[in-house]
C-alpha cells in the first residue's frame, strides 16, 4: 500500500487531495493543523497528525509519529500543501514586516522543515519517494500586492530546484505545483479580503498607490478568480495524475487560467509580458499613464 503525507489538511485543496489518494488505496497521514475544525477522521486508510507547519517542533514531533506508525516501510510521497495568502497584503512599502516574518514561516520554513524531518523516511520507500511543494502561478505573473505572498512561492521553487541535485543520487524527485486561482476558502468572499487589505495599508501607502493599484486590486482581481478561478475539484485531479508520472518537471502549472502563463513568459519579451500583467490590472508605466 502506497503512503503519504499531505499537510495542510484540515481544509481545502489538502483536505481534497487527502480523500481521494484514500479512495485510491493510499495509506495517507493527514497533517492537521492542532484545534483546527476537519471533517477528516482516523480510519484504516487515514491517519490524522497534529502538524503546524511554521512550528519546527510541532513538525518534528508530527515526523516522529508518522516514523513510529510506518515502522520499517518508506514513504511514497509528499505533498507541501499548507499555507497561506491572505497575509502581509498590500504594496510593498506599507508591508507590516512583521506579518512578513509570519508568511514566510507558514509558506517557506514550514516547507524546508517538512522536507528535512520526512527525508529519512522517503528514502527508506522501496521505490525512490516523491515530494510535491506547492508553490503557485504568481510565481509567473507576480500580481501587485502580493509581493509577500509571491516571494515565499519564489522561495519554494529554490527549494524545490535545490532539492531535485541534492536529491538526484536517491531517486527521489521534487517538483513545485503552480496552481492559478482555486476556488477554496482562502479565496472565498476575495473582494470583501482584498477590499479590507487595502483600508489596513497606511493612509500614506493609500494616498501614493490609490489610484494605480486600489481599483486592480479590489476589483479586477476578485473578478478575475471569479469569472477564471478553478474548482478545487479540476485542480486537485490535475495534480493527482502528476503522481504516477515516472520522471517530474521542476515545476507544473496546474489551472486554466496558470498553463497559458507558462508559453507566454517563456516566448515573449519580459517587457511585453510585464506590459501585459499591467493591462489586467490596468496599472499605467508612470504618473502620467503612458
Amino acid at each position: 500500500m502506497p503512503t503519504a503525507l499531505i499537510t495542510g489538511a484540515n481544509v481545502g485543496q489538502a483536505n481534497m487531495i487527502v480523500k481521494k489518494l484514500a479512495d485510491r488505496g493510499w495509506r495517507v497521514f493527514a497533517g492537521v493543523l492542532p484545534g483546527a475544525d476537519t471533517d477528516l477522521q482516523d480510519n484504516e486508510q487515514i491517519t490524522l497528525v497534529d502538524q503546524d507547519v511554521s512550528d519546527f517542533e510541532s513538525v518534528r514531533a508530527s515526523a516522529k509519529i508518522v516514523d513510529q506508525a510506518l515502522g520499517d516501510q518508506g514513504l511514497d510521497l509528499v505533498m507541501n500543501v499548507a499555507g497561506v495568502a491572505n497575509m502581509a497584503q498590500g504594496p510593498i512599502e506599507g508591508l507590516a514586516l512583521e506579518d512578513l516574518h509570519k508568511i514566510f514561516a507558514i509558506n517557506t520554513f514550514g516547507q524546508v522543515a517538512v522536507c528535512q524531518c520526512f527525508l529519512p523516511m522517503l528514502r527508506r520507500a522501496s521505490t525512490p519517494g516523491k515530494i510535491f511543494n506547492f508553490g503557485s502561478g504568481a510565481v509567473v505573473a507576480n500580481p501587485p500586492t502580493a509581493g509577500a505572498y509571491s516571494m515565499t512561492k519564489h522561495a519554494v521553487h529554490g527549494l524545490t530546484m535545490t532539492l531535485r541535485l541534492e536529491l538526484a543520487p536517491f531517486g527521489i524527485q521534487t517538483t513545485s505545483i503552480w496552481p492559478g486561482a482555486v476556488k477554496t476558502a482562502m479565496t472565498d468572499n476575495s473582494r470583501e479580503s482584498t477590499k479590507n487589505a487595502w483600508e489596513k495599508q497606511p493612509e500614506d501607502v493609500k494616498q501614493v498607490y490609490g489610484p494605480y493599484l486600489k481599483k486592480g486590486v479590489c476589483e479586477i482581481l476578485p473578478d478575475m478568480i471569479e469569472e477564471k478561478g478553478n474548482t478545487a475539484e479540476y485542480v486537485t485531479d490535475e495534480i493527482l495524475k502528476l503522481v504516477d508520472k515516472p520522471k517530474l518537471k521542476p515545476f507544473y502549472l496546474v489551472g486554466k487560467d496558470a498553463k497559458p502563463l507558462g508559453p507566454m513568459h517563456h516566448w515573449l519579451p519580459n517587457s511585453a509580458f510585464e506590459g501585459i500583467i499591467r493591462y489586467s490590472y490596468k496599472i499605467p508605466s508612470s504618473q502620467t499613464g503612458n
